[in-house]
């Protein structure tokens, strides 16, 4: 089974977050690029959603994002 992929751009607006916090994100490995094309990455749709779900559900219960991400690449998520 293929792996459903998402581009940066989509994600900012399908998910309403903004660039700099994609590229954060992604920088601190929490959404992991799976795939480049040329100057786009390219990320698991599937992962994105569940990540960004977990992620904000975190903040609101008021985690910061050093502890979110210890949290959740802890478990290998």
């Amino acid at each position: 089974m293929q792996k459903k992929t998402i581009t940066a751009k989509d994600i900012v607006s399908k998910f309403d977050i903004t660039y700099h916090t994609l590229n954060y994100y992604t920088a601190i490995g929490l959404l992991p690029v799976v795939d480049r094309k040329g100057n786009r990455r390219l990320y698991d749709e599937t992962v994105v959603e569940e990540m960004l779900k977990r992620i904000s559900q975190m903040v609101s219960d008021g985690y910061s994002l050093g502890l979110i991400r210890k949290k959740l690449l802890e478990k290998g998520s």
